[in-house]
This record gives structure tokens, sequence and C-alpha cells, in this order.
């Protein structure tokens, strides 16, 4: 087994781990999370282009795409706080 063939359980890893940030109540875990997704996109395209698996690097193409939008909707200016929220 090569070191390539590896990198699929760092991706699964961050995977699951940026699936519990970003279902979380704060802000900056969201955006932690969110972060986290797009390691995970970059680790499974590796992965993908390794072992030629397209339709993988397709899907992590356009999950990577809406990150980036969840991290823009996290990170939105003059978004109410969670405290602003709550009042």
């Amino acid at each position: 087994m090569d070191i390539l063939s590896l990198i699929q359980w760092p991706a699964f890893a961050a995977s699951v781990a940026a699936a519990w940030l970003v279902a979380s109540n704060t802000r900056p875990r969201r955006n932690v999370g969110f972060w986290i997704f797009l390691l995970s996109n970059a680790l499974w395209i590796a992965w993908g282009l390794h072992t030629d698996a397209w339709a993988l690097i397709a899907l992590q193409v356009c999950l990577a795409a809406l990150n980036v939008r969840g991290l823009f909707k996290t990170e939105e200016p003059g978004a109410p706080t969670e405290a602003e929220a709550a009042h």
C-alpha cells in the first residue's frame, strides 16, 4: 500500500469532524467546520486523483463550492450574533 492510499483516512476523519462542527450553535465553530470541510475536500480530491475516482472528484468540487458558500454565510457581515438573535 502506498502513502496516497492512506489519504482516505484523514479525509474521512476531517469530514466527520467538520460535520460535527458545522452543526454547532456557535458561529466560530461552524466557521471552523467549513474550513475543515474544505481540507477534507482537498484530501478526497487528492485520493480521487490517485485512484481515478472521477465521480468522487466531481462531487468534492461541488461540495467545496457549497462549503465556500457556507463560509460566506457564516462570516456574513452585519448578521446578528447568537446573543443578538436570542433577544
